[in-house]
């Protein structure tokens, strides 16, 4: 069953919002209210064995990456409502069942229907929509039950399905170590060079850094050089996650120390190969790079990116090193860069040129204490909304009323995350 109506205690934290916003921002409300029911009455499924499916939008599958960020503004009621925790822990063991299937595919169907792109070149089956491997698809779930238990004390996520899930996840970034000795191989027929890998599907050469490799960006584009800084970054965060989980709620002390050498050894990668120098000679995190002198300055609108860093929990929003990329990030340095008439942000190998996202927008925002520059950003979004009240994926900054993708619960949820930062309400990390 899917939603018909907005849960109670969703309308209640609505009127807060809506107060909150007051005249002054009263088209905020606006688009906070219909972006914040738009997901649970349109994307969200509960299934008959109690776990939740949720559509990313426009496309009928479900992203590990996208459907954890369509809920994570929900984690706030979660602790007074158990009926969206409930919903949101059906979730996780959706996701973990996903993972134990196949840990190298990104996104899913309802059924195993065979519905997607069964015609890849790589190992498919009638349950995967999409296998590009993306290190992220692996660190969402484990967020989302990591913060499901921080925001309700909830730890019934926490288990066999959650344990092999994880084991699989420790596999593959440790083989991935090494992506020389992967069994992982992926081309597409298909005129557009981002969609599929080179070198027969194994993607650009790399050498040994101790991080581990992805061969598909959060945009699911191939990445130019193996080693992906920001999905690596998330990928340390999550560890110590586990590290927590493993510690003092499961108690597995050999699995412990598994997950401290592999966090140590992405760590030590990042800061060792992670970095390079921007054009003034500061010091700065690279977007990708190879191991083998391949380096690529660069930010992608899609989470995780480099701006994103402090939102992760990698770095403090102080970070000299942050600071440094971010002032990269937002200028005509990062290629993927763009302003306009009416807008300027960043935008992403995925959509056209000119076109910035509303998801990098709201991270723009979220990675500030700048209580002005969140409010900019705000009203940025809303007054290029296209006329819609909703978010999209991209839209161009000469041209807010062109825009991809009606319908994109991310972008709606990621516009609902910034509103309730400005007003000091976070999800517990």
């Amino acid at each position: 069953m899917t939603y018909q109506e907005v849960p109670v205690s969703v309308e209640k934290f609505m009127k807060i919002i809506t107060e909150k916003c007051g005249e002054t921002h009263a088209n905020w409300a606006k688009n906070f209210n219909a972006c914040f029911a738009n997901t649970l009455l349109t994307t969200v499924k509960r299934l008959p064995d109690d776990t939740t499916f949720l559509l990313t939008g426009d496309i009928p599958a479900m992203w590990l990456r996208d459907s954890t960020a369509q809920v994570r503004p929900y984690l706030v009621l979660a602790k007074e409502d158990p009926e969206i925790k409930t919903m949101i822990r059906g979730l996780v063991e959706r996701q973990m069942q996903f993972i134990c299937l196949d840990p190298y595919a990104n996104a899913f169907n309802e059924e195993a229907n065979g519905a997607g792109h069964q015609t890849d070149n790589t190992e498919m089956n009638p349950w995967i929509w999409e296998r590009k491997y993306e290190i992220d698809s692996l660190c969402y779930p484990v967020q989302l039950s990591y913060l499901l238990y921080k925001a309700t004390g909830e730890t019934e996520q926490f288990n066999e399905t959650f344990h092999q899930a994880v084991k699989n996840i420790l596999t593959v970034w440790e083989v991935e170590q090494k992506h020389e000795d992967s069994p992982y191989t992926f081309t597409r027929d298909t005129w557009r060079i981002e969609d599929t890998l080179p070198e027969d599907g194994k993607g650009t050469k790399v050498g040994y850094t101790g991080m581990t490799w992805s061969g598909f960006r959060p945009s699911d584009d191939a990445c130019k050089f193996g080693y992906l800084v920001p999905s690596n970054m998330f990928a340390v965060v999550v560890l110590g996650y586990l590290e927590e989980i493993y510690s003092e709620i499961a108690d597995d002390a050999s699995l412990v120390k598994r997950i401290q050498a592999l966090r140590g050894a992405i760590q030590d990668g990042i800061e060792t190969y992670g970095k390079t120098k921007s054009q003034a000679g500061e010091t700065i995190f690279a977007y990708e790079v190879d191991g083998r002198g391949g380096v690529s300055v660069m930010d992608d609108s899609n989470v995780p990116s480099l701006l994103s860093a402090p939102y992760l929990g990698y770095v403090s929003p102080n970070d000299e090193t942050y600071l440094a990329t971010r002032k990269v990030l937002l200028s005509e340095e990062n290629p993927y860069f763009y302003k306009g008439e009416f807008a300027r942000g960043i935008g992403s190998s995925h959509t056209p040129p000119d076109y910035i996202w509303p998801i990098a927008l709201a991270m723009e925002g979220m990675t500030t204490d700048d209580k002005s520059e969140k409010e900019r950003i705000l009203n940025l979004l809303v007054d290029c909304d296209g006329g819609t009240n909703l978010m999209h994926e991209g839209f161009d900054v000469n041209n807010p009323f062109a825009y991809t993708r009606e319908w994109f619960s991310w972008a709606n949820m990621m516009f609902c995350e910034l509103v309730m930062d400005y007003f000091d309400i976070r999800v517990e990390k």
